[in-house]
């Protein structure tokens, strides 16, 4: 294949240009930002099922309390009960009796009552405080979440500005070159990832490996118009005053 040698040198110009689109699309894949995204949204998952349980919790124990309120003000208006029919004196002697018994029993009762309704608000209270802590463990993983996707959006943004920009260059370029040209060059970076590379002091661009003599003295003898391919990856060898020929 013939191609002049200031048409092969463009091939430079569009590896680059697509050198660099490869970048950006192998950064679009790989953003750190994506995997603190990911990590950011499990650890908002785990506070916001840890808040949910903590206020289930916390409700659980506020009916247990109001219960036990209900069942304490049951006790204390019987034995108020009690203790009016015994200031009343409409009762025996032995009504009398059973009514201090009743009145005694109800005393334990409440007792054990109010104990029980201590713990329980005891509870409330350390629940309660687990509930604002877990809260506020939420937000701050609602805000390193927000705060990772604004930088996931900023990265974004830059690389679609540079991906624009490479393709508007490639666009530009590729119509300046024969079609047969261009077609080995996108053949080869389909297979190879890099269709065209210098050729600098005997090494190839695109694999970095240094061409042994007989295909160096091939090129050396090729005319300066035709179009050269590196014997171990297939990239098109451009040839300049760098190559060292």
């Amino acid at each position: 294949m013939k191609a002049e040698p200031a048409v092969q040198r463009q091939l430079l110009d569009l590896a680059e240009v697509d050198a660099e689109l490869a970048r950006v699309a192998h950064r679009r894949r790989n953003l750190p930002e994506l995997a603190e995204i990911t990590e950011a949204e499990k650890r908002l998952r785990e506070r916001r099922d840890a808040l949910v349980a903590a206020q289930t919790t916390a409700s659980d124990l506020e009916r247990e309390v109001s219960k036990q309120e209900r069942e304490i003000e049951s006790v204390r208006a019987r034995a108020e009960r009690d203790r009016k029919l015994m200031e009343s004196g409409s009762v025996s002697a032995k009504q009398l009796a059973d009514l201090e018994r009743e009145l005694e029993t109800l005393a334990r009762r409440q007792s054990v009552l109010e104990d029980d309704q201590l713990e329980l608000m005891e509870r409330k209270e350390a629940v309660d405080a687990d509930v604002q802590r877990t809260a506020a463990e939420v937000d701050k993983a609602e805000q390193e979440l927000a705060d990772a996707q604004r930088r996931r959006d900023e990265a974004l943004a830059d690389l679609d500005t540079t991906q624009a920009r490479r393709e508007a260059d490639r666009k530009n370029l590729v119509p300046k070159l024969p079609e047969n040209l261009l077609a080995l060059y996108e053949r080869v970076r389909a297979h190879k990832g890099i269709g065209a590379a210098l050729l600098k002091s005997r090494r190839c661009g695109a694999c970095q490996l240094e061409l042994d003599r007989s295909s160096i003295a091939e090129i050396k003898a090729a005319p300066d118009d035709e179009v050269v391919q590196c014997e171990n990856c297939d990239a098109i060898l451009v040839r300049t005053p760098e190559s060292g020929l």
